[in-house]
């Protein structure tokens, strides 16, 4: 909400410099977002008369003014705005003035000179010349009083503050400039000045009909007639500078009105053309089908979760949020209705967003607004449009259907030192709550609170105990150390930390990014095979809606965000948590009831391998690069991987990775049908583990080296095409010989072209075959090794292959 200083200190005027008041409300809870002077600085401007004008002799577009500045002399001043003319008033810049700085950023400097030929003795301005507002059509004009001579600021008093407070919801009671002088008098002691409302004289007995048809809608209904208003009037500069200095633009006489005291007092209203009503009005709740012209030019369609005020024919406002445009007045209307109303914050909330549109009533009726005062202000509507339109006013309507019922809340003394955190007595508390016009009840220990009228929020304890710690001011609350010891966990030596696995990630060349934990719906059906996610009950959008259990939905998703933007080659990576059903998961310090929540770490891969070099040809990544970088993850413990199936992986290329007996994750290619929907040139490889297994890492033990030299044989084994190498590795290895170190595959033989088994030559592999040559690494720590030792490791291990993968040495 943005507002003058002026104007609040029109209601409370505490001895504060405008940078104490804004910190005063801040500390307060009423956060001044920005504070900032309603003009910028500028020197030597002074109201001035023009007293003669005649046309340029060498400019058609040129005037030369005889301007009035109160010097005696009038000064010669060279124009060119369309409405300079003789009898009006305006801001002149003097000789040696400086104006607001231009788009340079540099101030513009006023010096004697000559434009075709006349001297100009000044220059002047316009708004935008000022940065009053961007209107450059021609000069400022001012009112006809303002004295001739008088330095600019003074007369539009342009020293003047502009407060901008971003005020939480709770804060319902603050949305107006004497909410908010309220809160003032209440945090520093000043008075305050409490508007009156008398009683406008009724000189008509006119009423129009109104039927309350929804007590759940509106609890209270007030308006009357007025006749005979001009509303060709010309609202008062006063009311339009202070609207302009609240952000709100002037529109006409009525609406500025109604603006105007919103402003001022917290009260939405509306004004209707009583002429363009047919028959009375109907305040109910709307009906399937009905539609409705708004004042913005929308045409809507209502039903019966909507609030409307009708006539006997039409739909003619949304109740509390906006008129409808059948009724607004105009230039044109003679008779007027004004209405205000008490709507139920509950009836109001969330209607606005469903039709995409917001306003300050809407914003302030969900908020509630005080229903005890409608009467008072439809009174101070009606002495502002007899001031500046005039007109007859017929007798006041006020129903008073369904109000609030303000329930007493009670304040504990203890328990208010508990929360804040600092030694209170209850004459403290008592005397804070009664600076906030509270009516407060004392007993032994406990306060009790009746809530005004205006005061939504007071509903619980906490809630008055905010009061107590607002109104105390939280710049005074102590600075309490921890009382409780703190003890640092010590990692063991045989895990590392999440840090360490972002660090290994990035030095593989792998950037991090950090994702929503909710997702769309069809990932976690399709991507992650989750046919029952857990639901947000209030999703920030609609595409939002489930918690995520797999994070390769998200990486997939930041990949084509990047390839959209010509990115050639990605590596991603994330570190984050999933989301399960779980009903064996109990409530404690780090765990919600019925949920588990593993950490995960994924990765992702698309492109080339390296980046652009001259060294090596161009390759795309593929399942073994990250493979490798899966297990440069996981050293030194030596993952098995597994073929596998996976819902967002290609269902002939991805495994299973295995670690010490038990699944940890997954790696492998997307599978082709994602691959198709994101329109991807090629498939990236992404790999999943759970964070846990990660994280484990042996501790380094001491192991003498070998002082003698190992031994190397090598082997050629034929075996059929569909024999793994890991089953390979698992046969040689399946004898345990002691002196076995390693088993590494070297090379890897296939037929060229298939021929018949009958036709095969001696030694040659059929179709359906392959040779694996492996290189078998042999050593012993207490002695060398004899040939009959390795003959006897090389003789059962070529056993051990043709019992298990009926393998055969290649001839």
């Amino acid at each position: 909400m943005q507002f003058p200083e002026s104007w609040l200190r029109a209601f409370c005027n505490p001895p504060l410099t405008s940078q104490q008041l804004a910190d005063t409300l801040t500390m307060a809870g009423l956060e001044v977002e920005e504070l900032e002077p309603v003009a910028p600085p500028f020197t030597k401007i002074v109201v001035g008369a023009i007293v003669a004008a005649e046309q340029h002799p060498n400019a058609d577009r040129l005037r030369i003014c005889q301007v009035d500045v109160g010097q005696g002399t009038p000064l010669n001043i060279v124009c060119g705005a369309p409405n300079a003319r003789v009898g009006i008033k305006v801001p002149c810049a003097l000789v040696g003035a400086e104006l607001p700085p231009g788009e340079d950023g540099k101030p513009f400097l006023i010096k004697l000179g000559k434009l075709r030929g006349v001297e100009s003795q000044g220059m002047l301005c316009s708004a935008r010349e000022l940065k009053l507002s961007e209107d450059h059509g021609g000069l400022l004009e001012l009112p006809e009083d303002a004295p001739v001579g008088r330095d600019i600021r003074e007369q539009l008093a342009l020293d003047d503050m502009l407060f901008t407070l971003k005020l939480t919801p709770n804060l319902a009671h603050c949305l107006s400039v004497y909410g908010i002088a309220r809160e003032l008098s209440a945090l520093t002691g000043a008075p305050l000045i409490e508007p009156s409302f008398p009683a406008v004289a009724a000189t008509l007995r006119d009423r129009l009909p109104v039927q309350v048809q929804a007590s759940d809608l509106c609890g209270r209904f007030t308006g009357r007639i007025v006749r005979g208003v001009n509303t060709r009037a010309t609202t008062p500069a006063w009311m339009v500078e202070r609207l302009a200095r609240c952000g709100q633009r002037s529109v006409s006489p009525l609406v500025d009105i109604s603006n105007y005291v919103m402003f001022e007092l917290g009260r939405p209203s509306h004004i209707f053309d009583l002429d363009k009503i047919h028959g009375g009005l109907q305040v109910r709740w709307g009906r399937a089908g009905e539609t409705l012209k708004l004042l913005n030019g929308n045409t809507i369609e209502v039903d019966a979760q909507v609030g409307v005020i009708a006539d006997d024919q039409n739909v003619e406002s949304l109740a509390g949020i906006m008129g409808g445009d059948a009724t607004a007045v105009s230039d044109d209307t003679q008779n007027i209705y004004i209405e205000a109303a008490f709507w139920w914050p509950k009836a109001i909330a969330g209607r606005s967003r469903r039709f995409n549109f917001s306003t300050d009533a809407g914003h302030r009726f969900e908020r509630g607004v005080d229903p005890s005062t409608t009467r008072e202000h439809v009174e101070r509507i009606t002495q502002l449009v007899l001031e500046v339109c005039g007109g007859q006013v017929a007798e006041l309507d006020d129903q008073v259907v369904n109000l609030p019922m303000a329930k007493p809340v009670s304040l504990r003394v203890a328990r208010a030192i508990k929360v804040i955190g600092m030694p209170l007595t209850q004459a403290q508390c008592a005397g804070a709550l009664r600076r906030l016009g509270l009516d407060v009840t004392e007993a032994d220990g406990v306060l009790t609170v009746a809530p005004p009228a205006y005061r939504f929020d007071l509903q619980i304890e906490e809630d008055l105990i905010e009061e107590v710690a607002r109104l105390i001011g939280y710049d005074h609350l102590p600075d309490t150390p921890p009382l409780a010891p703190i003890t640092a966990k010590i990692r063991t030596e045989a895990r590392r930390g999440p840090f360490a696995v972002r660090r290994d990630l990035a030095r593989l060349g792998y950037q991090e990014t950090i994702n929503f934990s909710f997702v769309e719906e069809r990932w976690e059906h399709e991507l992650a095979g989750n046919a029952d996610p857990i639901r947000l009950l209030n999703p920030i959008a609609s595409q939002m809606s489930v918690m995520r259990s797999s994070l390769l939905g998200s990486l997939v998703a930041v990949l084509k965000f990047n390839l959209d933007r010509r990115a050639e080659r990605v590596r991603l990576f994330e570190v984050g948590r999933v989301f399960f059903k779980d009903a064996a998961v109990q409530d404690s310090d780090t765990t919600v009831a019925g949920f588990h929540q593993p950490m995960r770490v994924a990765g992702l891969a698309y492109g080339s391998v390296n980046t652009l070099q001259w060294g090596e040809s161009e390759r795309s990544v593929d399942f073994f690069d990250l493979k490798g970088d899966v297990q440069a993850l996981l050293a030194p413990h030596r993952p098995e991987f597994k073929v596998a199936e996976h819902p967002a992986m290609h269902p002939g290329r991805c495994a299973a990775v295995w670690l010490n007996g038990r699944c940890i994750g997954h790696v492998g290619e997307l599978h082709p049908r994602w691959r198709q929907s994101h329109d991807l040139a090629q498939a990236p490889v992404l790999f999943e583990l759970e964070l846990d297994a990660v994280l484990d890492r042996t501790v380094p033990a001491y192991q003498t080296v070998s002082r003698h030299q190992a031994v190397e044989r090598d082997l050629a084994i034929v075996v059929k095409e569909s024999v793994t190498h890991a089953a390979v590795v698992e046969a040689i290895r399946a004898p345990a010989n002691p002196w076995l170190r390693d088993v590494v595959l070297f090379d890897v033989y296939r037929p060229k072209k298939a021929q018949a088994a009958d036709t095969l030559p001696a030694g040659a592999l059929a179709a359906d075959e392959k040779s694996l040559a492996v290189r078998l690494v042999l050593n012993r720590d207490d002695a060398t090794l004899t040939e009959e030792d390795i003959d006897a490791t090389v003789k059962a291990a070529v056993e051990a292959l043709q019992q298990r993968v009926a393998g055969r040495l290649r001839a």
